[in-house]
């Protein structure tokens, strides 16, 4: 049980009750045949991938790689131009209601409401997700997440590093089956992203959930990610462990290896 400091009670039960009945159950992430354009130009070339309960996966690639845009189509923000996609075995979007239900999510550009206070805005989505005992549990990730000090702080006055801190929190809230994270620690300083690491190594252990994580840091996803999955120009070039992808590579670690596929050309798929 993760619980925070000091706080010695149960938490509810946020055990995996999943999509039974449904055939694509036994993955939690399944994309196929992705694509989508804007404005005419192809930002995702027809990918696939399947992401199974428990696996921690980096979603990697240079700027414009189409990484942002693949995790807001698994959560049914965007919609494909082809391709089917299904998160907790529910088809997107037309199932997102109930796939969201145990899907937490966080990125840097996105934060809570800015006239609404840190505790208040946590209760907010506490009820949209309908956690039992919503007070409880806001409660728990305040202190999990050691962000007391901010729970009467409104929102828009919050440093970058703050927000990323409060819109974690808000992401596990649930009791996330699926964690997607879009750069989880871009804004924090070193010594809070090293804590937030090992923090959401904890929980991806503790809560056996699936956790989906985009960096452009090598260190954090080496410590995160059991997988890569690593995108050039909306393709696929390299799907494999991180120590895989550099040996492959002939890269000393994952940094290299990163180097070395930013240069690689759409043509140009190394085996991985």
């Amino acid at each position: 049980m993760l619980v925070g400091k000091g706080v010695d009670h149960t938490p509810p039960d946020y055990s995996f009750e999943g999509a039974r009945g449904t055939e694509r159950a036994s993955a939690s992430v399944e994309v196929r045949g992705l694509g989508k354009s804007f404005k005419g130009r192809r930002v995702l070339d027809s990918i696939s991938f399947e992401i199974y309960p428990g696996e921690s996966v980096a979603l990697l690639g240079p700027n414009g790689a189409g990484k942002t845009t693949t995790l807001l189509t698994i959560l049914g923000v965007i919609t494909p131009d082809q391709g089917e996609v299904w998160l907790r075995g529910y088809s997107m979007p037309r199932g997102r209601r109930r796939a969201l239900e145990k899907t937490g999510f966080a990125a840097g550009y996105l934060s809570l409401p800015d006239l609404m206070r840190v505790k208040e805005a946590l209760l907010v989505f506490a009820d949209f997700y309908a956690v039992p005992s919503p007070r409880r549990r806001v409660e728990e990730v305040i202190d999990l997440f050691g962000i007391r000090h901010l729970e009467r702080s409104l929102n828009g006055t919050l440093s970058a590093g703050q927000r990323t801190l409060v819109s974690l929190a808000k992401a596990v809230l649930c009791g996330p089956e699926v964690l997607i994270l879009d750069e989880p620690t871009a804004s924090l300083d070193p010594d809070v992203a090293r804590r937030t690491r090992r923090l959401l190594e904890d929980l991806h252990e503790e809560l056996g959930c699936t956790m989906l994580v985009t960096s452009h840091n090598m260190r954090e996803v080496e410590e995160l990610a059991q997988r890569v999955i690593f995108l050039h120009q909306g393709r696929i070039v390299a799907d494999g462990s991180p120590h895989h992808v550099a040996e492959t590579l002939g890269a000393e670690d994952l940094e290299d290896a990163f180097i070395e596929l930013a240069e690689v050309g759409r043509n140009q798929r190394p085996t991985v």
